[in-house]
């Protein structure tokens, strides 16, 4: 990421934690009309408790992108558990889409160009490290 969207990304936060419920919300309301597959995985779980853990969740991710070498190996840790969970690769796909697409629905006209393209970046270099270490698990459970 570069400096300017690490600032977009960690200044656009507030605005977004402020309404965490109807982020979270849309969010999972976005990922189970994108991808049935995904709606699957939740089957049981108390959906208000998983939408607290994503925006907690989020604000780690916001806060540690200044220390990328802090927030790397908890983010291979998560996708150490989501291998656990059943999430395939192809499942970060739906994710970021509908992240990115909550993310302009919460946020309106504030959800600029720029700010999209920031968030992208910090999405995917967040999944590209969970998928390796859910590769990585999957491989060693083989």
């Amino acid at each position: 990421m570069t400096p300017n969207q690490l600032l977009l990304v960690r200044t656009s936060w507030p605005a977004i934690a402020d309404r965490r419920d109807e982020l979270t919300t849309r969010f999972y309301d976005r990922l189970f009309d994108i991808d049935g597959g995904a709606a699957q995985l939740f089957t049981g779980v108390d959906m208000a408790a998983q939408r607290a853990k994503l925006a907690q969740t989020l604000a780690v991710v916001v806060h540690g992108l200044s220390d990328i070498d802090r927030l790397l190996p908890a983010v291979a840790a998560l996708g150490k558990r989501h291998a656990n969970y059943g999430v395939q690769a192809r499942h970060f796909d739906s994710v970021g889409e509908a992240l990115l697409g909550a993310f302009a629905e919460t946020l309106g006209g504030e959800f600029t160009p720029e700010l999209r393209a920031a968030w992208a970046e910090a999405y995917d270099l967040l999944a590209s490290v969970m998928k390796s270490a859910m590769q990585q698990a999957t491989a060693k459970s083989a």
